[in-house]
């Protein structure tokens, strides 16, 4: 009798199966279909964003080696293209590098309008980076008050930049003509043992230059005095 009863209960299940199929088994293959195309999608882009990424890897060695060539008219339009059609990071540090080729032309202007556009952009965590340049692209023409305003973000101690923005408000003390108070801040960044070596090397040269005789003012030389001129009749030398 169990076996009738079995059989019984497997074909209702089979019957309630027929008609579940029936009504919902077009929804199930659509679903299906669905998914394998997305996933066919996903991999034909993964693909092509591979591509993509190496053509563009490619490209920027391209223009890198012609900016180390001091080929920075070329190595301009070299990033800028990239910068237009390269994905994600590359694009962005393409934008960076066209703004240093400009600036190895002496087109500052141009290069702090971009820089100034990553900065405001924070794009792919370049914003300090181009902060900074902006700084050292200015830090002879801009005011001490509009270095210090530029750089605040920066020259904070929980701040991973702190020690170039004091470099560059250090230089700008010895270029405003105040050695003793640059000097100071060159020791403190020597003596900070967290800072960078080279920012601590580089301190530390310009303040052993202040401290012995480097920001004192001499006076100008004086121009020699003109030749005596040679007396009539008398053989020159």
């Amino acid at each position: 009798m169990s076996d009738i009863f079995q059989e019984v209960e497997e074909e209702v299940r089979q019957e309630r199966l027929q008609k579940w199929w029936k009504k919902y088994g077009d929804y199930v293959i659509a679903g299906v279909s669905v998914i394998v195309i997305g996933v066919a999608g996903w991999k034909l882009w993964q693909h092509y964003e591979l591509e993509q990424q190496l053509k563009a890897s490619s490209q920027f060695q391209s223009a890198l080696q012609l900016a180390q060539a001091g080929q920075n008219d070329l190595a301009t339009q070299a990033f800028g293209q990239i910068a237009k059609s390269a994905p994600g990071g590359y694009s962005a540090v393409a934008e960076l590098s066209q703004a240093d080729a400009l600036l190895g032309q002496g087109r500052t202007n141009e290069a702090i309008a971009i820089y100034t556009k990553i900065m405001n952009n924070g794009k792919a965590g370049l914003d300090d980076v181009a902060r900074v340049r902006i700084a050292w692209a200015e830090a002879d023409t801009a005011t001490t008050a509009e270095l210090r305003t530029l750089l605040a973000p920066l020259n904070d101690d929980k701040s991973a930049w702190r020690f170039m923005a004091r470099e560059i408000l250090a230089y700008r003390a010895y270029r405003d003509g105040n050695a003793s108070q640059a000097q100071k801040e060159f020791e403190a960044i020597a003596r900070a043992s967290d800072a960078p070596a080279a920012i601590r090397q580089r301190a530390s040269a310009m303040d052993t230059f202040l401290r012995t005789s480097g920001g004192r003012n001499f006076g100008t030389v004086p121009l020699p005095k003109p030749a005596a001129p040679a007396q009539q009749g008398t053989p020159s030398p």
